[in-house]
């Protein structure tokens, strides 16, 4: 299809404001599914996406519309997740589109993931519509919409249209907005030759790797031998096609559309987002901008619950890792918890769901340890090494110091709540930095926080202190020094490596001090005493025991002088002694779910 008659768009928003079902109404009223095919949140394949309301993987699909002015027009829509934890393919797939659907809950207003998804729009210089979503609901606040939209945003209130994803009122007039408005792709001015944006990939069982492409100059066809600008890898196309939702073959893929192309490659890591694919016979000169390696942010192990289940697991995660080129992991070993997985996560969504995968589609019984993040430990002789898990902890006499990672968060909330959120900022070793009013009654508050200080119960936290009209924003912000130790919990004088942490010299104490309670709790008392102890170095922080089970030697003991009974306790005691020292103590599994799961509940 000619240039002109081709736009390229994309709907971004908080998370729950209504992406899914506005492009349910788009598919709607262009006709591109059928009437009975038609469900909720159509392009969200997952049954978590489903359960859940978001959005994991973005799905595009191509539209057909005749305007108002008789001429049919190709749209191509793309759908982005709105978490925070996937927002460089948020940026990839705003880098395929000329435009964005701005899309601002009428109940809520503007939230901090609608302002970083903007900045991000404006930074790729794309047109912005913004759409003001649930105009049907009752409890619409339009005034505090169109106010905030000013303030916060600054786009003027007369272009913010209505819509409802759930009647369909507005989509038609939208239609004919991103037709009118949405500029049409370009061809680059200075590099004739093939060249095209990877937004995201997928495996398929049977076909290989799918890779989601727009074409930015050239023709891809089927035979077309193609080249990846990050590794030089070259292959041959096998397919082209579009999504209508589902994936449809085509002759071609020509300039400015959005489709997939399927080359001969059998895994998902060797292809990345945003990375350049151009035709080895007429290669472009320079790759498309923006292309950057994605790393992992959080990392926690993985473990089968029955050990037998090992090479199970392993078969799971190599499959999921071909749809995910963002999840990471490699094989490492527990004292406590046997053979398993160190696994790294864009974040806590990414492992949440990571973990929830596991567990559902391919009926995996694991467990997860506590999570954690790279560190920066100089060494005394100059080496830098990064650690992401506490057991790799160099000897302590030849650190130099260590470095711990910060985020730069951005949290918006009533202005009722501003003293209790500043506190929960705080007792996370958080600074605020910024406070902007948004309007009469809502303020984004900037902090700079530690990120291993926001992986459990910050995000749960913020809810709850603002009865869930707080959402936060966060962005990596670099590395500060900081009294970092390695804390050990030692079960019967051994050490169990499962539990061992990183902490902030300030809290050592009082962690240690609750996992200590935590176990007494859950192991079962032995036939002699457990101490549980909460180390540093060699000095112990916090202990509790575990009470033994006696006997009651005394029970027959009907008379006597004292003495007998003495001699009869004693006899005991030392009996004690000798098994506690050829004992071993089974930590049962719920210890380490207790601990691991809940270790911070009561922070």
């Amino acid at each position: 299809m000619a240039l002109r008659h081709i736009r390229n768009f994309c709907i971004i928003a908080h998370i729950d404001h209504g992406k899914s079902t506005l492009a349910d109404r788009l598919l709607e009223y262009t006709h591109t599914v059928a009437q009975r095919d038609l469900q909720e949140q159509l392009l969200d394949g997952m049954d978590l996406e489903r359960e859940r309301g978001i959005t994991i993987k973005s799905h595009p699909v191509r539209m057909h519309y005749t305007a108002k002015d008789g001429e049919e027009y190709e749209l191509n829509l793309i759908d982005t997740p709105g978490h925070v934890d996937f927002s460089y393919e948020v940026s990839r797939s705003l880098g395929a589109c000329e435009g964005a659907l701005l899309l601002i809950d009428a109940t809520q207003g503007v939230q901090a993931q609608t302002v970083a998804n903007v900045m991000l729009a404006m930074h790729q210089d794309l047109r912005i519509i913004p759409l003001i979503n649930k105009i049907d609901l009752p409890a619409a606040n339009l005034p505090l919409c169109f106010e905030q939209m000013e303030e916060v945003l600054a786009l003027p209130r007369e272009e913010a249209m209505m819509v409802s994803g759930k009647t369909g009122e507005g989509v038609p007039e939208l239609l004919e907005a991103i037709v009118r408005e949405v500029p049409p792709p370009e061809l680059p001015p200075h590099d004739p030759g093939s060249s095209a944006l990877i937004f995201d990939s997928l495996y398929d069982a049977y076909r290989g790797v799918v890779t989601y492409v727009r074409v930015h100059q050239g023709t891809f066809r089927r035979g077309t031998r193609i080249r990846l600008f990050s590794n030089d890898l070259e292959s041959e196309v096998k397919e082209v096609g579009f999504f209508s939702p589902e994936m449809k073959a085509a002759e071609e893929l020509g300039p400015g559309e959005v489709g997939y192309l399927i080359p001969n490659i059998k895994s998902s890591s060797e292809t990345r987002i945003g990375d350049t694919v151009t035709d080895v016979m007429k290669p472009c000169k320079e790759p498309l901008p923006g292309f950057q390696q994605v790393r992992p942010m959080v990392f926690s192990g993985i473990y089968p619950i029955d050990t037998a289940d090992y090479n199970q697991l392993k078969f799971s995660m190599g499959k999921l890792q071909l749809n995910d080129a963002a999840f990471f992991y490699q094989a490492e070993s527990s004292a406590a918890l046997g053979f398993g997985f160190r696994c790294g996560f864009l974040g806590l969504l990414h492992m949440e769901i990571i973990q929830e995968r596991l567990r559902r589609e391919y009926n995996m019984d694991i467990i997860a340890t506590y999570p954690s993040v790279i560190y920066h430990v100089f060494m005394r002789d100059g080496e830098m090494l990064e650690i992401d898990n506490p057991v790799r902890l160099p000897d302590p006499a030849a650190i130099d110091r260590i470095e711990e990672p910060l985020i730069k968060a951005r949290l918006m909330l009533p202005v009722a709540y501003i003293g209790d959120v500043m506190n929960l900022v705080m007792s996370k070793r958080g600074i605020c930095t910024n406070t902007d009013s948004v309007d009469a009654g809502h303020v984004i508050i900037t902090a700079v926080i530690p990120m291993h200080e926001i992986l459990i119960d910050f995000h749960d936290k913020l809810k709850s202190i603002t009865r869930g009209y707080g959402s936060m924003d966060y962005e990596p912000c670099g590395y500060q020094p900081g009294k970092l130790l390695r804390m050990d919990i030692l079960v019967n004088g051994e050490p169990v490596d499962a539990f061992a942490s990183i902490v902030h010299e300030d809290m050592a104490q009082y962690r240690g001090r609750m996992i200590c309670e935590r176990l007494k709790d859950v192991i079962p008392p032995q036939m002699f005493q457990i101490a549980i102890q909460a180390a540093i170095g060699g000095k112990v922080i916090a202990r509790e025991t575990v009470r033994q089970l006696r006997k009651n030697v005394l029970a027959k003991c009907y008379g006597g002088d004292i003495t007998r009974k003495r001699k009869l306790l004693e006899k005991q005691k030392e009996g004690k002694k000798r098994m506690k020292l050829i004992g071993e103590v089974n930590i049962p599994q719920e210890a380490f779910v207790a601990v691991l799961r809940s270790s911070e509940d009561d922070r």
